[in-house]
C-alpha cells in the first residue's frame, strides 16, 4: 500500500484521516444544509466514526488513501477528500519499473495511475482557495512523488459546479459514461470523466498557480472567515 503522508500547503493542510479528526468532520458536515447530494458526508458522530474506520479499511486494503482538509490559518477540519482507485500496471511496481519487491520500498507500493475524488467541503470554504490549494497538494504528490501517468477525477454528470471546477484545473474530458451506476439519490446517473496526463501536469500546474496569484493580486481573502462552530476546541 502507499505510504500515509501529510500534505502541507499555504492555505490547506491534508492529514491521514484519523479518529481524532471525528469531532472536526461532524462540525464540517453540520454546516451542510441537508444531504450532499452527490458525495458521502457523515451527518454525525456515529457515521463520522463508521467513514473514519472505513477509509482506515480503504487503506490497509490498499485501495485509497483518505485526508481529512485542515486549514493553515485556523487549524479547523472543513472536509475531506482522497486517493482512490490506485491503479497498478505490472503488479505494483514502481515506475519505471524495478526488479525490487514491493517489500523494500521504503514508500511504499508506488500505483502508475490513480483518481481524486470523494471531496466534500463545508460550505464556509466554498468558493475560497482551499480546494485549488487541496487540489494542488495532491497532483503534486501524484505526478512529483509517486510519478503517476495518469490522474483521473469524476463527477455525477448532474453536478455541474463540480465539473466546472475540474475543467478550470486544466483537466481534459474523456467523455460522459451514461447510466454508469447509481447515485446517492437513488437515480441512474451518468458520470463524466476527466484526466490529466503526466505530460499535461506542467501545464496544469502552471494554471493552478496562476488562479491562486490572480485571488491575492485581487487582494480576496485566501479563504471566507471560519464560523466559531467549526475552531477547534480549546485543549486542557
Amino acid at each position: 500500500m502507499p505510504a500515509p503522508v501529510i500534505l502541507h500547503g499555504r492555505i490547506a493542510r491534508l492529514e491521514p484521516l484519523a479518529p481524532h479528526h471525528v469531532p472536526g468532520l461532524v462540525a464540517a458536515a453540520a454546516a451542510l444544509d441537508g444531504p450532499a447530494g452527490f458525495t458521502v458526508v457523515p451527518h454525525g458522530e456515529q457515521e463520522a466514526r463508521t467513514y473514519v474506520f472505513q477509509a482506515e479499511a480503504a487503506q490497509l486494503a490498499g485501495t485509497a488513501l483518505a485526508f481529512a482538509i485542515v486549514t493553515v490559518a485556523d487549524e479547523c477540519v472543513v472536509g475531506a477528500t482522497r486517493f482512490t482507485r490506485l491503479d497498478y500496471w505490472q503488479g505494483p511496481l514502481t515506475w519505471p519499473l524495478s526488479a525490487e519487491p514491493v517489500t523494500a520500498l521504503p514508500g511504499g507500493a508506488i500505483p502508475d495511475a490513480v483518481e481524486i475524488g470523494n471531496t466534500w467541503l463545508t460550505p464556509a470554504v466554498r468558493g475560497g482557495q482551499v480546494n485549488l490549494d487541496a487540489k494542488l497538494l495532491l497532483l503534486t504528490h501524484a505526478f512529483d512523488s509517486w510519478g503517476v501517468r495518469r490522474v483521473t477525477l469524476r463527477a455525477d454528470a448532474r453536478n455541474l459546479r463540480s465539473r466546472a471546477a475540474i475543467e478550470r484545473l486544466g483537466a481534459v474530458s474523456d467523455g460522459v459514461r451514461r447510466a454508469h451506476s447509481r447515485g446517492l439519490d437513488g437515480a441512474v446517473r451518468d458520470t463524466a470523466f476527466y484526466s490529466i496526463l503526466h505530460d499535461e501536469w506542467p501545464g496544469v500546474r502552471a494554471r493552478i498557480h496562476e488562479q491562486l496569484a490572480a485571488r491575492a493580486m485581487r487582494r480576496a481573502p485566501l479563504m471566507p472567515a471560519i464560523p466559531p462552530s467549526l475552531r477547534p476546541l480549546a485543549i486542557g
